[in-house]
C-alpha cells in the first residue's frame, strides 16, 4: 500500500491536541453561559462585543464566531430582549445597523472574556518562556489561516502599523509599538489590540519577513 500521501503523524497528533483542548474551552463556555442563563453563542457574542465598544455589524460578529448570518441575527434579537445588546445606526453607512452592548452586557461581556477555566490554570503552569513560545506559535498559525481566509482578519500587532519588530535586538524586548512609543517583548504581542490600525499589505509583508527572521524591518534601518 502507497503511504506516500498520508499526512505527517505529527500534523495529526498537534490537530488531536488543539481538539483535545477546544472541548474544555467549549465545556468552559457552557458552564459560564450557564451561570448567566444565557447559551454559549450569546456569550460568545457579548464577549466579542466588550472588545469592540464601537459595535459590529451582525455580519462581523457571525464571521469572527464562524456561524450563519440568519443564525446570528436570532442571537442578536435574544440579546436584544434581555437587555443586554442595543441595536444603532452604523455611523460608517446610515443604511447598516450595529449592535453594541448595553452597560450590563458590558458587564457581562466583560466577565465571560476574562472569566477564569481549565484552560487558563493550566497555560498558569507553563513556564514564562514556554507561554511567550506558545504565543508566537498562535500568531503565527492565526496569520496563516488569515490568508487562508479560514478566520477573519484579526487585530494582531504584526500586522499593525505601529508595529516595529527587532529594533531593539539586544534588548529582551526587541520590538517596538510606535502607538505608545514604548518597547515590548514576545509576552507583550496581543493577538486582539483595540488601538489596531492596519498597515498597508506591503508594509505588512515586510514586516512580518522582519518579524519571522528575527531583523529589524528596512524602514527602520533606513531610519538609521
Amino acid at each position: 500500500m502507497d503511504h506516500a500521501a498520508d499526512p505527517d503523524p505529527v500534523l495529526i497528533r498537534l490537530r488531536e491536541g488543539f481538539e483535545r483542548v477546544a472541548l474544555v474551552l467549549r465545556a468552559d463556555l457552557w458552564a459560564a453561559a450557564g451561570d448567566a442563563s444565557l447559551n454559549p453563542a450569546q456569550a460568545q457574542v457579548l464577549a466579542l462585543l466588550a472588545s469592540r465598544p464601537a459595535g459590529l455589524r451582525a455580519k462581523e460578529i457571525a464571521a469572527h464566531l464562524a456561524v450563519s448570518a440568519s443564525s446570528m441575527t436570532d442571537t442578536i434579537a435574544a440579546l436584544e430582549r434581555k437587555r443586554l445588546v442595543q441595536r444603532a445606526p452604523d455611523p460608517a453607512d446610515a443604511r447598516a445597523v450595529i449592535a453594541r452592548l448595553t452597560e450590563d452586557g458590558h458587564a457581562l461581556g466583560r466577565t465571560f472574556a476574562s472569566a477564569a477555566s481549565q484552560v487558563m490554570a493550566a497555560l498558569a503552569r507553563l513556564s514564562p518562556s514556554e507561554q511567550a513560545d506558545l504565543l508566537l506559535t498562535q500568531i503565527k498559525l492565526i496569520r496563516t489561516l488569515q490568508q487562508a481566509g479560514a478566520i477573519p482578519v484579526q487585530r494582531m500587532c504584526v500586522s499593525c502599523r505601529h508595529f516595529r519588530p527587532n529594533i531593539h535586538p539586544a534588548d529582551a524586548q526587541p520590538h517596538h509599538c510606535a502607538f505608545v512609543n514604548a518597547p515590548i517583548g514576545t509576552r507583550d504581542l496581543r493577538l486582539d489590540c483595540g488601538e489596531h490600525e492596519a498597515a498597508d499589505p506591503d508594509v505588512q509583508a515586510a514586516t512580518w519577513t522582519s518579524f519571522a527572521d528575527g531583523s529589524p524591518p528596512l524602514r527602520a534601518q533606513a531610519e538609521d
